[in-house]
């Protein structure tokens, strides 16, 4: 029998020629990218040299006024304001998102003209009739219209600046906040609350098991990014008026110590304090709740192919989604 017949086809394929060198791999060079990077560098420490010695910034200012007790209670209740508006918004949006899934034409019609008025109109127009809120209703009356009210107050006397400050932040911010939940709800497949009726499930348990840890992670990208956002349009609440907040504080002390790029940035190093932590959060919120998603894994256990030749000794490669006994599972 020939030499060359002994040897399966699967070997004769895979031998190499005897004497072959080794392949040396030979990185690519990129010459552009460097020059590029180089220039980039070269114009942001221009800039940091030319701003540290401008006087116009006038840095001793700065640092005097960048822990000030002014500014740090002023940037306390900007915490405030952003917290509970976003408290409010997120509740009434997954409320109006409920609302626009029914199947009731009149419920969805309501939630369908909220957000057509609070998203078509600025929320500065919004805040500005927030603060007219007096003027246009001089009370507040519970009762039976047309009769004698059981109970009224002086609207100006029961919702100070503050309080409508809040409302007119947070209802803005809901009808933005209903259209991610809504998204997030509407992205998951429709198969698994059919599954999960199909188990004995009741809506509540069906929401808070299958539906909402799956759908939170559309949700938590946007909605952080609403939070960020949310922070610096506090800035806009002196249309109320409300004049406590970080940016109307720093303005008013430039208008004593006529300053205003020294305090614009004490302003600013606030706003970058709070958005940085945010954004943090916001990163590890999004790692907890796409966790599984797109995980590949390298199964060690999985059986070797004879067949194949010895190409096909190298393991397998497999997908398998993870999932974890505080999402509920996934059917």
């Amino acid at each position: 029998m020939p030499a060359d017949m002994q040897n399966p086809p699967a070997q004769r394929e895979t031998a190499a020629p005897v004497g072959s060198a080794p392949i040396k791999a030979i990185k690519l060079r990129h010459p552009w990218r460097i020059v590029i990077a180089v220039i980039l560098v070269a114009a942001l420490a221009l800039f940091v040299w030319d701003a540290a010695n401008r006087p116009a910034y006038d840095w001793p200012e700065y640092a005097k006024y960048i822990f000030d007790r002014r500014i740090a209670a002023a940037a306390w209740v900007t915490i405030q304001l952003t917290v509970y508006s976003m408290i409010i918004a997120i509740l009434l949006g997954l409320l109006l998102a409920v609302m626009r899934l029914s199947p009731n034409p009149v419920v969805k019609s309501v939630a369908w003209l909220y957000l057509w008025i609070f998203r078509g109109t600025p929320v500065y127009v919004q805040l500005v009739f927030w603060g007219l809120i007096s003027v246009i209703y001089n009370t507040i009356d519970i009762g039976v219209p047309g009769l004698q009210p059981l109970a009224s107050w002086e609207t100006s006397e029961l919702l100070n600046t503050f309080t409508l400050a809040v409302i007119g932040l947070a209802l803005n911010e809901a009808a933005y906040m209903a259209e991610i939940v809504r998204a997030g709800i509407l992205s998951v497949d429709k198969g698994q609350e059919e599954a999960a009726t199909a188990l004995g499930m009741s809506w509540p348990q069906t929401m808070r098991r299958i539906i909402v840890p799956q759908s939170m992670r559309i949700i938590i990208p946007p909605t952080g990014n609403e939070v960020i956002s949310m922070l610096k349009t506090t800035s806009l609440v002196v249309a109320v008026p409300f004049s406590l907040d970080l940016y109307t504080r720093s303005r008013d002390i430039s208008a004593v110590n006529f300053n205003v790029v020294a305090m614009l940035l004490v302003a600013s190093s606030w706003y970058l304090l709070f958005t940085s932590i945010l954004m943090v959060g916001q990163y590890f919120l999004e790692k907890r709740f796409s966790r599984g998603i797109g995980a590949m894994r390298l199964d060690k256990n999985a059986p070797i192919d004879e067949s194949a030749g010895t190409g096909a000794n190298t393991g397998a490669v497999t997908t398998t989604p993870q999932t974890s006994s505080d999402e509920g599972g996934r059917i």
